[in-house]
């Protein structure tokens, strides 16, 4: 058959579209697989089926094209494949049964080699979310997750830090990695963009520096600078939790989250790991005794995995810091750098580099806050220009988006309350991460009093529909709770109401 490349972004599948006659001759159905072969290099790809080809020529999508080294007019050669073993062990975990490593192993190969359909992804990740696991799957897991991808080696003593998410502005590991890193400690800080947020720490270090970097150039910034603040996306490290994030994102569901978080953190070879648990109203764990279950199921496959590891539950309620979204969280992240930073963004700084020092032995808190005083912002400088980036980059030298609105209050009293997720989703909706100058600036935070007609935020944008349609959320969202103390509005919803409740998915890694 001749090869035809068709533009169609599937999520990394591999996809081959085949005319109504040729299927019905080969047998194939739509989401059948099939052995594509060319030039040698063959592929199991995802059947389609489509009238526009015509007999004896088949569609490929970029990815398989790239897979078999194609070219338009290739010849190539379509069979039939049967469903991989692996299907009949997702069958096992949606009947309740417990799985053992060679069929997670097995499940995890065939995600990588993209053998599964987005059904039989789905099937998997709901089954996991329903039935649940045990500790024994969620090493397992783990360890297929590491195996069927790359790993990384550093010399020293290689800590990391890692934050399961749920709080807008959180911008902790760009401050953290430089401190860290100036006391000795190795620190490669591989990170994510944003999945649900206004913006990743990755999407932050963009604005900075360049982020998508080659293993040996990341090994070469780390050897230099002792830390990295890079893209874990175009590393190949636990490549099945990328495929596995893209079903759970549209599901609503995170049943990924602890194999997700330790084999990153494996394959990068940490020794010592701190795990930022952001716990109250508008987080993902909402109790302390939540915090401390999670907490503890951590270090339970932190041990199974040989890694030292702690956690510390850390307030959660409102955004971190005053700026949401890329560039208003850099310019942040270098005010706190050079001194003039928001308290609470020093304090969880430094008190989750604290942790890492008094496990590592390099000190505690007090040794954290020196560090940043004196050494932080030279170290940032070190990191910034090895990725590439220009070290003598300034706050003011960061542009934001110049189209604004000003939030204002509707009435005197304190900042009762803040909604984390719909204040995330007005700074989506302005455009963050994609648009690196969008995002809000909080100028009243939960506690500090405010009157009629005072701004709570500014929303800024970079294109005027953008604008808009943020600030259409806001009256939707009604994101801040104003009174003049708690308990004094009792009533606050009625269900029914005129506008319906949504439940907002929070999904970070």
């Amino acid at each position: 058959m001749k090869v035809k490349t068709v533009s169609l972004d599937v999520g990394g599948k591999y996809v081959v579209i085949l005319s109504r006659e040729d299927a019905e001759n080969l047998g194939l159905r739509p989401l059948d697989r099939a052995l594509v072969e060319c030039g040698g290099k063959t592929a199991t790809a995802i059947v389609d089926v489509s009238s526009v080809f015509s007999p004896g020529e088949i569609g490929v999508n970029p990815d398989l094209k790239a897979k078999l080294g194609a070219s338009d007019g290739s010849e190539a050669s379509v069979k039939p494949q049967p469903k991989p073993e692996s299907v009949d062990f997702i069958k096992k975990k949606i009947r309740g049964g417990r799985l053992r490593y060679r069929e997670i192993r097995k499940i995890v190969e065939d995600v990588v080699h993209r053998r599964l359909s987005d059904i039989e992804l789905a099937a998997f990740v709901t089954a996991l979310q329903t039935r649940g696991l045990s500790m024994d799957e969620v090493e397992f897991l783990s360890r297929s997750m590491i195996e069927t991808g790359s790993t990384l080696r550093f010399g020293g003593t290689v800590v990391d830090k890692h934050s399961i998410g749920g709080i807008p502005g959180d911008k902790t590991s760009m401050v953290l990695v430089p401190i860290v890193a100036s006391s000795g400690l190795t620190i490669p800080k591989t990170s994510s963009r944003s999945i649900t947020s206004p913006a990743g720490t990755a999407d932050r270090m963009e604005v900075l520096a360049p982020v998508e970097h080659e293993i040996d150039e990341i090994k070469e910034i780390v050897e230099k600078t002792g830390g990295c603040l890079v893209w874990g996306g175009a590393l190949d490290l636990a490549p099945a939790d990328d495929a596995f994030i893209r079903v759970e994102h549209p599901l609503g569901m995170d049943p990924l989250l602890l194999p997700s978080i330790i084999s990153k953190k494996k394959a990068v070879n940490s020794e010592f790991v701190v795990i930022d648990i952001p716990t109250g109203r508008g987080a993902k764990v909402k109790t302390i005794g939540a915090a401390q279950e999670l907490a503890e199921d951590f270090i339970e496959l932190g041990k199974r995995m040989g890694l030292k590891i702690k956690c510390a539950a850390t307030f959660g309620e409102q955004p971190l810091g005053r700026g949401v979204g890329p560039a208003l969280e850099a310019r942040e992240v270098l005010l706190t750098l050079e001194g003039r930073g928001p308290g609470d963004l020093v304090e969880k700084a430094v008190g989750l580099a604290g942790i890492l020092f008094s496990m590592t032995g390099k000190g505690d808190e007090r040794t954290a806050r020196t560090l940043l005083e004196k050494k932080a912002l030279g170290k940032m400088k070190e990191i910034i220009e090895a990725q590439g980036g220009d070290p003598e980059v300034r706050p003011d030298d960061i542009p934001v988006g110049e189209k604004t609105a000003r939030i204002r209050a509707e009435a005197d009293g304190r900042v009762l309350w803040i909604k984390n997720p719909e204040l995330a989703s007005i700074a989506k909706e302005a455009g963050a991460p994609k648009h690196k100058g969008a995002g809000i600036y909080l100028h009243r935070k939960i506690g500090e009093k405010v009157r009629k007609g005072d701004v709570l935020f500014t929303i800024h944008a970079e294109k005027s529909t953008k604008l808009e349609n943020a600030v259409s959320l806001v009256q939707e969202y009604e994101p801040y709770g104003i009174g003049r103390r708690y308990g004094e509005k009792m009533i606050l919803k009625t269900v029914p109401s005129e506008r319906p409740h949504k439940r907002i998915f929070i999904l970070e890694r």
